[in-house]
């Protein structure tokens, strides 16, 4: 069973980088800079631009609004290093939406009675 942080590896970051790609084109900032604030290349912008990459979860009305304030939070900073809290940000957002949960269910099988993305909050003795 993959655990739900290779899903969010996976899935949920790149589509959270698709996405903030796209609203930062919108709002005029070049593939270049947008490599540069999301620490990653210019040809990962323009595949996730171009929908070659980063589509692997849906995106609801929460999400998007978490990408747009991120967008915003972007085109002012000044270090790269200050976009991942903000990404982290949407990441949670998604986890709280039970997005995380059910692309975690489809890619170990179709778990119905999975409950590990509600358990990992839990604390645990090893």
């Amino acid at each position: 069973m993959k655990p739900p942080c290779e899903v969010i590896v996976w899935y949920v970051i790149p589509t959270i980088r698709a996405e903030l790609a796209k609203e930062l084109v919108k709002m005029g900032m070049s593939q270049k800079d947008i490599s540069t604030r999301l620490g990653i290349t210019q040809s990962a912008v323009s595949q996730y631009i171009k929908d070659k990459r980063g589509k692997g979860i849906p995106i609801n009305k929460e999400v998007r609004r978490g990408i747009k304030t991120l967008a915003k939070q972007v085109m002012t900073e000044k270090e790269p290093k200050e976009t991942i809290p903000g990404i982290c940000m949407v990441c949670a957002i998604v986890k709280s939406s039970g997005s995380l949960c059910d692309l975690h269910r489809k890619e170990n099988g179709g778990l119905e009675d999975c409950d590990v993305c509600f358990d990992i909050n839990r604390p645990h003795s090893l």
